[in-house]
């Protein structure tokens, strides 16, 4: 196996630390736009070769699966990139996979009810062409979507008989300091991304009483709920947010509905509505002083890098999936399925903030799951297609174990 990392952000460098204790694939080419984050995070391993790329410019993708023999491109990019990405291996003839699908629009008539184009469709559209030509791009291969949605077919498989709802929750206790130990606004993962999600309509999958099933939004922020978080996390409060799994569980796993819900905090919610109110959560450029800038490229430089914020940071994330439905006995069932990670322990073992680390570590499986044979498939197919076994066993194997709690 020879991969193409196109990133070497957080999350990318997060994926080379961890490869770099595996022996699964034969070469790593960590390309990014900035050559000297590649060098970087190249460094890590002999294996690893540091490459420039314009993520943007699917032939520039191209080229270099060529010059370097890929037979995988592992996309560790902002979601914006993604189309050009997934072009660029398809042209190459490698197989694809992202932590992210393709972005989405809002129906320009009724955005709080009505789906416009969803998350992955434009991915989706093309899945026939991949899987005619033996390729596979397994999409949405993060933590969230991920191993939410390996845990949701492993609740189908081997918990559930009937399911209701398939209900991602993700919290955390994480607080960032700065040099005198006072709280700050830090995000822990890219900006772009979480402006992205928590802004734009939330979208949720529900069966109506004829027994058809569809996906319908809501407002940003919708149907607040308290969770109780486990490993010391508590109880986080949790809104809607648009996200990927909501739209790739119902296409392999039976549910009567699926969800997903954040635990954002007041602080967070109220400065994503600000930015939207200032209209600096777009990405139309503007002129500047004579310089094209999008507000929301400026809102994410001048905060800190999440890949930095490691040293500064403390507490836990937890990222999981609540099931609930009839048991494999017939009975009531309700079930969280999770993985919960430790700041001071990613720092302390690969030097990557947990967040970073937790979205990094599954991919890292899944190519090794592609590696060995144990999954294989042609088309466009996110986690749910596949054994959840083999995964959750590896996932144990790398020293990262997940838990499940009745509720």
């Amino acid at each position: 196996m020879r991969i193409l990392l196109v990133g070497a952000g957080g999350v990318g460098a997060a994926f080379a630390a961890i490869a770099a204790r595996r022996d699964f694939f034969e070469t790593i080419v960590v390309a990014d736009y900035d050559p000297d984050r590649a060098a970087r995070a190249a460094a890590s391993d002999a294996r690893y070769v540091a490459a420039q790329v314009d993520a943007s410019d699917a032939t520039s993708v191209t080229a270099l699966c060529r010059e370097h023999r890929i037979t995988h491109v592992m996309n560790a990019v902002d979601p914006v990139f993604n189309m050009s990405i997934f072009g660029g291996a398809f042209e190459a003839g490698a197989d694809y996979l992202d932590m992210a699908m393709s972005l989405s629009k809002p129906h320009p008539e009724a955005p709080y009810e009505k789906t416009g184009v969803k998350l992955g469709d434009e991915q989706f559209a093309v899945a026939d062409t991949w899987e005619a030509a033996g390729r596979l791009a397994l999409v949405g291969i993060g933590v969230e979507p991920g191993l939410s949605d390996v845990f949701a077919r492993y609740a189908a498989d081997h918990l559930f008989s009937e399911i209701d709802e398939l209900g991602t929750r993700d919290g955390a206790n994480l607080v960032v300091t700065d040099d005198d130990g006072n709280e700050i606004f830090a995000p822990s993962f890219s900006m772009w991304t979480t402006i992205e999600e928590c802004l734009n309509p939330p979208v949720i999958w529900a069966v109506d009483d004829s027994g058809q099933g569809g996906w319908h939004t809501t407002p940003p922020f919708s149907e607040p709920e308290v969770f109780d978080f486990p490993e010391g996390i508590g109880p986080v409060e949790c809104v809607n947010v648009e996200h990927e799994e909501v739209l790739l569980m119902p296409r392999w796993v039976e549910c009567r509905r699926a969800t997903f819900k954040y635990g954002l905090g007041d602080e967070f919610i109220n400065i994503l509505k600000v930015l939207h109110t200032l209209g600096l959560d777009s990405t139309e450029k503007v002129r500047v002083k004579g310089v094209e800038v999008s507000p929301r490229d400026v809102v994410a430089a001048v905060l800190p890098d999440p890949a930095t914020v490691g040293p500064r940071m403390t507490g836990k994330t937890c990222a999981g999936l609540w099931v609930t439905g009839k048991g494999k006995d017939g009975a009531d069932r309700s079930t969280y399925l999770y993985h919960v990670v430790d700041n001071e322990w990613t720092m302390r073992e690969y030097g990557h903030q947990c967040v970073v680390w937790q979205t990094a570590i599954n991919p890292v499986v899944a190519l090794e799951l592609l590696a060995r044979g144990t999954w294989s498939g042609a088309g466009v197919l996110g986690p749910e297609a596949f054994d959840a076994v083999p995964f959750l066993d590896l996932l144990t194997e790398y020293g990262s174990p997940w838990g499940v709690k009745e509720l």
